[in-house]
């Protein structure tokens, strides 16, 4: 095994509010990512990972052989129907990437089918692939593209003739995913990011026909604090523009019979009002929080917001987290002591009807519904213990059936458990978790338990169904889904409880859970494991600093750990979208508070756990000198013999590797990490 690298020292001097701090490794950012001395760098690092995990190679290579052999090597979506035409994507033995295929709807399923796009192709020659959107025209004649070659989130938007099975010449370059069609099928809404920080800004209309520089601004979004977004309503007579900061929101609204149209604005942004709009059957639907923090449901046939009539009034203990239309009713997905819940309402009699469940934790979502004139609604749900599945129900009758669940090879859900706790934190607050394990291999205070969090941005961490983590549970590990504030499982208050100058909360919650779950034996102290990615990531970096003592072994996935430097740099990508989040730097009471959790800030001569620690050199959202200046950190003030390793992926970004099989080695090596760990195979010192 070779000797772990060790990063040069350049003193680099910053001085905020009176604060003076050293940064000895910010020669590590490059924000071309060419410089020769960084990318050796990392490159040593990463041989350094290799040389140890090259003694777990076996392991390694028997994970990868699980997670793959889950994954069905055929495999294909259910089909849904839109204006006339049936669609499809499908798996082929050994593709990393879908197919996708069309036929009229009146043909039988079994009936020949036309490809649409085959991604392997488009991969084809790229380390990295990913489609962003791929959206058909009204006529059904054409099709938009959106693909990303290099994992930074940047799509370029191509277009494809489907009568002549050709590519057009036009091609719209530095775009989002969100794009819309109008109704003529000639013109399209497209999305501009800013270079620089990468943020959505502009709203463009696209001629077919003509180059991207003929092309005419729409819309110019000019708050660096608010994202933008494109989509059309359920009706397709308007198209939306959604303009969202995190706590405040605003919806423009173009005419999609009129590709000259200007956007007219359907309320006036304030402060903390957060809404969206849909429209059918001559009616605006509006989810707002304008009277209550769990946001409630109304409608209107005008813009102005003195005419809405209140459909669902908001609830303190219920959460309206989204909403469906059809014909002759209205879907809500809700969420209630954490959990989502459906409930369908007739438009016409207010009949209501709750779409009940039967597992401890889980979660459902409303599905792909095409067509808003059918009975039939599709939803998905899923459990710890329930692989992903879509139901279909017809609202009518009550019906039910399963239109797919997943298949896993080998999988018998009567061998696993899984359980829902709320646990007192210190300040009272009763924190809710979600635990599985395997039944036959559970031993009370003797398994090892991997904790996993995030807590961040309102996020819920639904518990659902991972293939990957059987291999976990089945040698014995106990996982534990934690549900801290700062996420948004218990509503905006829980997020709100968990950001700003409440973050404190997230890291205190993640740490009472973890000793909690320890003394309620659900795991042994010598074998307890933290895992969290991004702003999970972050929570890591802040425990493993409060608390070194507590886990055995801390895997940070693209950590977010340089949060003082990073939020006072509005160059950076998603920086001035997040100073709601975190707050900004530039006030001197958010500096210090965020200074006292910054990961990176609050390296100390300690003894630190072994740490795996990932990222990826074309990260656009945690750019990738943060990990790498963190470990540089730690290498110097550490006071323990105990491994740190840092991979950085040279070709993906924050999502990692691309494909459905390329994707499972990241996690082969993560998992073999932890095993090794708690196995002892591992290398407990460097060398």
């Amino acid at each position: 095994m070779i000797t772990p690298p060790k990063a040069t020292r350049r003193p680099h001097i910053m001085e905020w509010h009176g604060d003076r701090r050293t940064d000895d490794y910010h020669w590590l950012r490059d924000d071309k990512r060419q410089n020769a001395e960084i990318l050796a760098y990392l490159q040593e690092e990463n041989q350094y990972c290799d040389s140890v995990m090259d003694t777990q190679s076996a392991l390694k290579e028997q994970l990868l052989s699980e997670l793959i052999a889950r994954i069905p090597q055929q495999d294909h979506s259910v089909p849904f129907v839109k204006r006339g035409w049936r669609y499809q994507s499908r798996f082929e033995t050994g593709n990393e990437y879908p197919v996708y295929w069309r036929q009229p709807a009146t043909a039988n399923e079994s009936d020949a089918w036309t490809l649409l796009l085959d991604g392997n192709a488009r991969a084809e020659g790229h380390e990295f692939y990913t489609l962003g959107a791929m959206v058909v025209s009204p006529d059904n004649q054409r099709m938009a593209v959106a693909e990303d070659f290099l994992s930074r989130r940047i799509y370029t938007l191509r277009f494809r003739d489907l009568a002549t099975d050709t590519w057009l010449d036009d091609v719209l370059e530095n775009v989002s995913s969100s794009a819309v069609w109008s109704s003529d099928s000639q013109t399209i809404w497209y999305v501009l990011k800013d270079e620089q920080t990468l943020l959505p800004w502009q709203v463009w209309r696209h001629q077919l026909g003509t180059p991207q520089s003929a092309d005419v601004l729409v819309y110019e979004e000019q708050d660096e604090a608010f994202y933008l977004g494109l989509y059309k309503t359920t009706s397709e007579r308007y198209i939306g523009i959604s303009l969202n900061s995190t706590t405040t929101s605003e919806v423009r609204l173009l005419d999609a019979d009129n590709p000259c149209a200007e956007p007219l604005c359907f309320v006036a942004r304030r402060q903390d009002h957060e809404y969206g709009v849909d429209h059918y059957q001559d009616t605006f639907w509006i989810r707002s929080n304008r009277e209550g923090k769990n946001f409630g449901l109304y409608v209107t046939q005008q813009a102005q917001e003195e005419s809405w009539q209140t459909k669902l009034a908001p609830r303190a203990d219920v959460v309206l987290e989204d909403f469906a239309l059809f014909r002759d009713w209205l879907v809500v997905e809700e969420r209630a002591k954490g959990l989502t819940n459906l409930r369908q309402i007739h438009h016409q009699t207010g009949k209501e009807v709750d779409i009940r469940f039967d597992d401890p934790t889980y979660t459902t979502w409303i599905g792909q519904n095409a067509d808003p004139q059918t009975s039939k609604l599709r939803y998905g749900y899923s459990s710890m213990t329930t692989p992903d599945s879509v139901l279909e129900v017809d609202m009518d009758t009550g019906e039910r059936r399963v239109l797919k669940q997943r298949e896993i090879a080998g999988f018998d859900a009567q061998h696993y458990v899984s359980e829902r706790l709320w646990i007192p934190m210190r300040d009272g607050v009763e924190v809710p978790v979600s635990l599985v394990y395997h039944k036959d291999h559970y031993r009370a205070g003797k398994n090892p338990l991997l904790v996993y969090g995030y807590g961040s941005y309102g996020s819920s961490m639904d518990p659902s169904f991972s293939s990957s983590r059987l291999s976990l549970l089945d040698r014995g590990f106990v996982f534990a889904l934690t549900h801290i504030r700062g996420g948004g499982e218990l509503g905006q208050a829980w997020y709100d409880d968990g950001r700003l100058m409440n973050k404190m909360n997230t890291f205190n919650d993640f740490i009472d859970l973890t000793e909690a779950l320890l003394v309620r034996g659900y795991g042994d102290r010598e074998y307890t494991y933290a895992m969290g990615g991004s702003a999970g990531g972050l929570l890591m970096g802040a425990v493993v600093n409060m608390r070194p003592d507590l886990w055995r072994g801390i895997i940070a996935q693209v950590p977010f750990v340089d949060v003082v430097t990073t939020m006072l740099d509005p160059t950076i990508p998603l920086t001035t979208g997040e100073y709601e989040e975190w707050g900004n730097p530039e006030q001197p009471d958010a500096y210090h508070y965020i200074k006292q959790y910054s990961p990176y800030d609050n390296v100390c001569a300690q003894a630190y756990p072994p740490m795996l620690i990932t990222t990826g050199l074309h990260d656009s959202q945690v750019q990738y000198w943060e990990p790498a200046k963190w470990v540089a950190k730690l290498r110097e003030l550490k006071t323990d013999d105990n491994l740190l390793l840092l991979q950085t992926d040279m070709d993906a970004g924050h999502g990692g590797k691309s494909g459905r099989f390329k994707g499972q080695e990241e996690l082969a090596l993560e998992y073999a990490f932890l095993i090794g760990l708690a196995q002892g195979t591992l290398p407990g010192a460097q060398q």
